[in-house]
């Protein structure tokens, strides 16, 4: 068994990776190396940490046909080839598109980048008149976008690692590839005529803990076993509507963890791995009225709140109905 890390180790082990990140960020920010000049694309976005978009303006005196896009860390570099595109409302663009895989990953297109976390470089390399010509990419962090429903960064939905769009304080843009922390993702929830049916799966928390799901009640912290069925990483389970609005009479709001055979923090159900900004406006769910094998009636809602947790709020009615 592992026991779960005290309070202050965490700490320190954030502070550590906070100060490598600002470090390398330091690193990959230097326009020294033989680079020449920033240049502003004219499209660079990540989509949903897996998919990498970007469009540069091509120079007239550059060979277009063998320009590409390096991603370098360190030693360790991919090479990702870009195309020459004409626009009739602008000069000719260098565009390429590329799916990224972080190393954890165990379906990973054959050939694309496995970037590990850490500070990746981003320099657009293509063949002038007096040979190769190197420019690194430069963002405007400046302006801020306005407000909408979505993030601007989201996590891979399978593993959890963020990629996203760096600026750095020379102003060049760098990719940051940030591994996801031990999560209970919701996938979804089937609400039927006797109660609700949760399915869910566990995300980068290992293979050697024995796991098991429990309702606690958001007020008071009383606990409800949940008996989950597991296949892997993934689970599913039935609210115990019965035990959890008999627990006390009136109306209750339940919160949801899954939690090791270990010493380790209960990992908070809810949809996490998503863009989505406010997911109880985007989500609304309406009140049900369950009716259980044993004859009683419940008014339960089902709902995310706006963080993303999973929560439901349940109500034994059957006196008042009867």
């Amino acid at each position: 068994m592992t026991p779960a890390l005290p309070p202050a180790a965490r700490r320190i082990l954030a502070t550590a990776r906070t100060t490598r990140f600002r470090a390398e960020r330091a690193a990959a920010g230097r326009v020294g190396g033989g680079a020449q000049a920033l240049i502003a694309p004219v499209h660079l976005s990540v989509r949903d940490s897996r998919t990498l978009n970007i469009a540069v303006a091509a120079l007239p005196d550059e060979q277009a046909g063998r320009a590409h896009l390096i991603v370098s860390r360190g030693h360790r570099r991919f090479r990702i080839p870009l195309a020459l595109e004409h626009h009739a409302h602008g000069g000719p663009l260098l565009t390429g598109t590329a799916t990224l895989r972080d190393v954890r990953h165990e379906e990973g297109v054959p050939g694309s980048p496995r970037l590990s976390e850490g500070v990746w470089r981003l320099t657009v390399v293509t063949a002038g008149a007096r040979g190769s010509v190197r420019r690194g990419i430069v963002v405007d962090g400046d302006t801020e976008p306005p407000p909408t429903p979505t993030l601007l960064h989201a996590p891979d939905p399978r593993t959890g690692t963020l990629i996203r769009v760096v600026r750095c304080r020379s102003g060049r843009a760098v990719l940051q590839v940030t591994r996801s922390r031990p999560r209970a993702e919701l996938l979804r929830f089937v609400p039927g005529g006797d109660g609700i049916t949760v399915h869910g799966r566990l995300v980068m928390t290992g293979t050697r803990r024995r796991w098991r799901a429990k309702a606690v009640r958001r007020r008071d912290g009383v606990t409800v076993p949940v008996g989950a069925v597991w296949e892997g990483a993934d689970f599913s389970f039935r609210l115990p509507l019965a035990e959890m609005a008999g627990a006390s009479p009136g109306q209750w709001v339940w919160d949801f963890q899954v939690e090791a055979d270990t010493h380790a923090d209960p990992l908070p159900l809810g949809r996490w791995l998503s863009d989505v900004r406010d997911p109880s406006a985007a989500c609304p769910t309406p009140f049900r009225v369950f009716a259980l094998p044993s004859g009683a009636l419940v008014r339960a809602h089902a709902h995310f709140t706006k963080s993303g947790a999973f929560a439901l709020t349940c109500w034994d009615i059957s006196k008042e109905t009867s």
